[in-house]
């Protein structure tokens, strides 16, 4: 009971950091995901072609990879007056959100485009019919109910997001995997520590996974 009442109190404030870091990470990859998906229905050939090779540079790419050019490379090339303000604000945080975000909007990109691609062309049709405009006709029709299809592989990624964040530990960013090895090497309580760290990654996974089935059960679309 000590060992939890010590050190309880450090694996939850790392379990705070690794969810504000997949909140952030999430709330950026559905907005890139959401943006990507929609410039690729451009139809222009030339920003198809930009899209598609953002998409396969960063699913390719592994996501420690991505941490590392951000974290090392990037922040090099900054003005230094913009790198002593992001290095004040946590900026080992900060390009943990911008490397994972990016890494999973082009999965999100990936999952909203199989959503649209589910959708008839006759809801298309239909909308343009009653006379909303091609925007108004993905905004109200195509887009709301190409998210509901996409809720799946949007959750499946989205779990996957929350541990590649133990990742962000090799910059710095004092998450729960971080906690977990400073907690282990300060007591010598390996597999207490590491139990303990399992168990509140499996709470979270499986949280995730509820959450996201009883939102699927409520928006799903009846005959599909």
């Amino acid at each position: 009971m000590s060992f939890l009442t010590e050190y309880g109190i450090v694996l939850l404030q790392g379990l705070a950091i690794t969810l504000a870091l997949s909140m952030s990470s999430w709330l950026l990859s559905f907005a890139v995901g959401l943006f990507l998906t929609l410039v690729r229905m451009t139809k222009i050939r030339a920003i198809e072609w930009a899209v598609l090779a953002f998409v396969e540079y960063q699913r390719n790419v592994p996501p420690l990879v991505h941490i590392f050019l951000w974290y090392f490379g990037v922040s090099s090339i900054l003005p230094e007056n913009l790198q002593e303000l992001v290095n004040e604000y946590h900026g080992e945080f900060i390009f943990a959100v911008i490397a994972i975000g990016l890494y999973y909007g082009a999965y999100f990109a990936e999952d909203i485009r199989s959503g649209l691609r589910s959708i008839p062309k006759g809801q298309q049709e239909a909308a343009r019919a009653i006379g909303l405009s091609y925007a108004g006709a993905m905004r109200r029709v195509i887009l709301p109910q190409a998210l509901r299809v996409s809720i799946p592989p949007l959750l499946s990624n989205t779990v996957m997001l929350v541990k590649t964040t133990s990742l962000a530990m090799v910059i710095g960013v004092m998450e729960l995997t971080y906690a977990t090895k400073d907690v282990a090497s300060s007591t010598f309580r390996i597999f207490e520590t590491y139990a303990i760290s399992t168990a509140l990654y499996v709470v979270v996974a499986l949280t995730l996974l509820f959450i996201g089935g009883w939102l699927g059960q409520r928006v799903r679309i009846k005959g599909r």
